[in-house]
């Protein structure tokens, strides 16, 4: 039977291929998380390797995860590559390699969830780690210090682009509170006025809900609920939403180490089942760590053989994907490109820039203040 050229195209012709875009970009990031963590989770969950949905998806590849002053990176400058697309120093968020920690700023990195703001998307980030700690922060502050939580939340309240992020749900609330109030601001006072309501749990949270600050006093929250309430939050944007997810993987207690890795990659496959073929699923690592299974027979309990060394390490992470623009993972990329895979995905195509003149950063807490003076 002939077929004919036209009928041939138009089988070859891939939803990519027609410019699919994604309505929706959803970044997994497993902290901490390296090759070594993900197999040895596989074989805890489920006493095989392989086994993780992470390790399944359709688009699979490995990330180079430098600072640009260390061959191992922290989540600071880690998290920044990821979304701006520029390496910056260790303990620096989301300004450029001209920043000195602690003493001097450089200029502002624009993220992927500032550029969503600015396009009128709705925006979030979730994460077991303290809300102004370095991988949710990176997301919506600048600060040449990681550990300027007071100066790195107030970004909140006074965002370099947009009207700022609008789901926060995680952990820190004393410690925030505290860090904040040291520099004049009252919290609870100032964010109604934003219209987000600061609770410590999800009671009192109404289906109408656009914009929520719930900060829990530590991370034994439910990781899987909370994830699931800001898509249903965001997704009530008709333009879209970028949200940002983040499991801390890694500490010395391995089977705390692995068995969170198993939680977060099921949180990851039920929401890949729960969205339609309009986002864009992307997980990674900020970078690695010294977890390694040296030893140790099919079938003996795991946890015995797992070595810690407990410190990051250089090693390549993992890059998985689905959905448009997930074909852009493959081979070995340095982190800042998938930046660029997000912004693609997105169908933004205009070149992208370093900073903006409107971050401004010793206006921030003066106006976080509302009017005190610093």
């Amino acid at each position: 039977m002939r077929i004919s050229l036209v009928a041939l195209l138009a089988l070859s012709i891939t939803p990519c291929a027609l410019g699919r875009k994604a309505k929706n970009v959803i970044l997994f990031l497993g902290d901490g998380t390296g090759p070594s963590t993900v197999n040895a989770a596989s074989i805890l969950g489920y006493n095989k390797p392989r086994q993780l949905f992470i390790q399944n998806m359709p688009h699979i590849g490995l990330s180079e995860a430098s600072s640009a002053s260390s061959w191992v990176s922290d989540s600071a400058s880690g998290m920044t590559a990821i979304v701006t697309g520029h390496k910056t120093h260790n303990g620096v968020i989301s300004q450029s390699e001209t920043a000195v920690r602690g003493v001097k700023d450089g200029e502002a990195l624009r993220t992927i969830l500032e550029y969503a703001e600015e396009r009128g998307l709705a925006t979030g980030v979730v994460s077991n780690s303290p809300m102004a700690d370095a991988t949710p922060a990176a997301c919506y502050a600048h600060a040449n210090d990681r550990r300027k939580w007071g100066e790195i939340f107030a970004q909140v309240l006074t965002p370099c682009f947009g009207d700022g992020v609008d789901v926060i749900i995680g952990p820190g609330r004393l410690e925030i509170l505290e860090a904040t109030k040291k520099l004049g601001i009252d919290l609870e006072a100032a964010l109604p006025k934003k219209g987000s309501r600061l609770g410590d749990s999800f009671d009192g949270a109404t289906r109408e809900e656009r914009r929520l600050v719930v900060l829990f006093p530590d991370g034994n929250f439910d990781l899987a609920a909370a994830t699931q309430r800001a898509i249903d939050i965001l997704s009530r944007n008709s333009k879209g939403f970028f949200l940002m997810v983040e499991s801390n993987n890694h500490s010395k207690d391995v089977f705390q180490t692995l068995d969170r890795t198993v939680k977060f990659d099921r949180i990851i496959r039920a929401t890949a089942e729960r969205m339609k073929d309009d986002t864009l699923i992307l997980f990674t690592a900020d970078h690695s760590y010294d977890l390694r299974l040296p030893r140790g027979q099919i079938g003996q309990d795991i946890i015995k053989n797992v070595k810690v060394d407990g410190s990051h390490s250089a090693e390549e992470v993992l890059i998985a994907a689905k959905g448009p623009g997930a074909e852009r993972v493959r081979g070995i990329i340095p982190n800042t490109e998938l930046f660029h895979i997000m912004r693609s995905a997105y169908g933004w195509s205009e070149k992208p820039s370093l900073h903006s003149p409107a971050y401004r950063p010793e206006t921030i807490i003066t106006q976080g203040s509302q009017g005190q003076s610093r």
